[in-house]
């Protein structure tokens, strides 16, 4: 906030309450109006209603309005070309080029824009396990933005701490700062820049939160595979024998739903790690999609549209009552609420468990064809994990239409990976051969037809199906060898109609299913080309059948 008549704000008098000894002069930063380190949530609501930057809602979640960007600006993330990492880096669509000078001409208009303004700063960490936790500072200009961030990440637990906090990364956030593509070579006003050399994320002209959370979960994926630690685009949860299950997928797959089950404890909703020790939660917080969300499908996340402290992006609510509207997609269908992870009632405090026993690939197949689940061997799970098929559903990112569309993201997440997808590939195969995991892939996608002709598969039968999987009912069942891409797919399962397991049935015409089915696995095909010359002839002959 550029504060120019010098008002003082409620929370002014505590601002510097728990600074740290390690400063912003550090970064730079320097001649601010006023610094507000580590604010509590209480705190925070208070500057957020008096600096006008969202709303209160019907019993107390905040209502956020991210403006002109209301998803990932996935075209606009730079990673710096320097010597110490330059060889590790994964170059091209997701990990694009920029020199340190220019990064260094960024960072120094980012100073200078900050000169007689007020940001916010949150110390904390990145990983709940302390033998790979990192410690992060998020500067903010909004308060919202620190709210965020307190709600994402894992907070410290005493002043002291607070006052010895030293960040290894540090990541600034200026939506009001426009980068200039005649100055800094970029493609437009938006920049996410990641710079591993000196430790240092800066965000510029987008509000939408999830890129700092994304940003910090993309330095994590830099930094723990090379500690020999798995980096997972997942949610995780654990049943009562310790027996954790790691859910891969994209945005709008089903992750944080289905990890959400009351019977199982939950771990994290997207970002963990997987260690000799076992898996661990990256974050502190859900960040779940919550456009048209039921309150009787998913009873635990939808009560978090009603609490204090939860953020909600892009959420259409009435002025007069203030009572949200999860079903308006008025604004974007990347609705979104951010919450500590101890508003699930189920969540495990400790955000850590043994190693899974289960591994679930979640797809969401826009073309109707998969099954609705199928059991892989570990060269199909390999060729599956780097493939990373799905359909995009509407919002997650810039430029998507009301359509889905289909999208191979490797190691499911593409966007997020800096080493090579074969990096990330061959640490996972080691862990799944070494401790023996099931893996498993979920299709949440369309049945009866394609994105327009079928509907999508009910959650119903997509919960009994996982539930089968994880409880290890669904290994004493008979199965059939699927006709194109080879892996077993289940006859029958409880709760489950048999139609719905073999989707050529529910179509009008088998033969539309089959030419549809090959299309798609060509689709698979031509995708993975560019990677047969770094996988072994095992993983590639694991693949579909045309």
């Amino acid at each position: 906030m550029n504060n120019i008549l010098n008002i003082k704000t409620p929370a002014e008098n505590e601002a510097t309450a728990l600074k740290s000894d390690y400063g912003l002069d550090n970064c730079g930063i320097s001649n601010l109006r006023k610094a507000y380190w580590n604010l509590t949530t209480e705190a925070l609501y208070e500057e957020i209603v008096f600096r006008n930057e969202a709303k209160i809602s019907h019993l107390g979640p905040i209502i956020a309005n991210t403006g002109k960007h209301t998803a990932r600006s996935a075209n606009d993330k730079f990673v710096v070309k320097e010597a110490s990492t330059e060889e590790n880096i994964w170059w091209g669509e997701y990990n694009r080029p920029v020199s340190t000078d220019k990064f260094n001409g960024l960072v120094n208009r980012m100073q200078g824009f900050l000169q007689g303004r007020d940001v916010f700063i949150q110390d904390c960490y990145a990983g709940a396990d302390p033998s790979y936790r990192m410690p992060i500072r998020i500067i903010t200009e909004h308060a919202w933005h620190s709210l965020f961030a307190r709600n994402m990440f894992i907070l410290p637990k005493t002043a002291e701490e607070y006052k010895r906090h030293v960040p290894e990364f540090t990541v600034l956030a200026l939506p009001s700062f426009k980068g200039s593509p005649t100055i800094d070579s970029t493609p437009g006003d938006t920049l996410i820049v990641l710079n591993f050399e000196q430790k240092l994320c800066i965000i510029g002209n987008t509000a939408y939160a999830g890129e700092i959370k994304k940003s910090v979960f993309t330095i994590l994926n830099y930094l723990l595979p090379l500690q020999g630690v798995m980096s997972m685009h997942s949610s995780a949860n654990v049943g009562t024998k310790n027996d954790s299950a790691i859910f891969f997928g994209l945005s709008g797959t089903g992750k944080t739903t289905l990890s959400a089950d009351p019977k199982r404890g939950l771990i994290g909703d997207d970002e963990h790690g997987w260690s000799d020790e076992g898996v661990f939660n990256i974050e502190g917080g859900c960040y779940a999609k919550v456009i048209r969300l039921s309150s009787s499908a998913e009873p635990q996340i939808y009560a978090t549209t009603q609490r204090f402290g939860t953020i909600l992006e892009n959420v259409v609510f009435d002025p007069i009552t203030r009572k949200i509207d999860l079903d308006d997609e008025s604004i974007t269908e990347n609705t979104r609420a951010s919450y500590p992870l101890e508003y699930i009632e189920n969540a495990i405090p400790e955000k850590m468990a043994g190693h899974p026993k289960n591994i679930v690939f979640l797809t969401c197949d826009a073309s109707g064809v998969l099954p609705p689940i199928a059991k892989l061997t570990p060269e199909q799970s390999m060729y599956q994990f780097i493939s990373g098929y799905t359909s995009k559903i509407a919002g997650t990112e810039v430029g998507l239409g009301k359509e889905p569309e289909m999208t191979f993201s490797t190691c499911f997440g593409a966007p997020f990976m800096v080493l090579q997808p074969s990096f990330y590939a061959d640490l996972l195969k080691r862990k799944i051969l070494k401790y023996g995991v099931n893996c498993w892939l979920l299709n949440t996608g369309w049945i009866g037809g394609p994105f327009g002709i079928g509907k999508r598969i009910s959650i119903k039968y997509t919960r009994a199906l996982l539930n089968a999987a994880l409880d290890g009912s669904l290994l004493n069942v008979k199965y059939r060898k699927d006709s194109v891409f080879g892996f077993d797919v289940p006859v029958s399962c409880p709760d489950v109609p048999e139609g719905i397991l073999n989707p050529a049935d529910s179509w009008p015409s088998k033969k539309a299913h089959e030419d549809k089915y090959k299309s798609l696995a060509t689709r698979f095909i031509e995708n993975f080309k560019k990677f047969e010359s770094t996988c072994p002839p095992e993983v590639i002959k694991a693949g579909p059948k045309v």
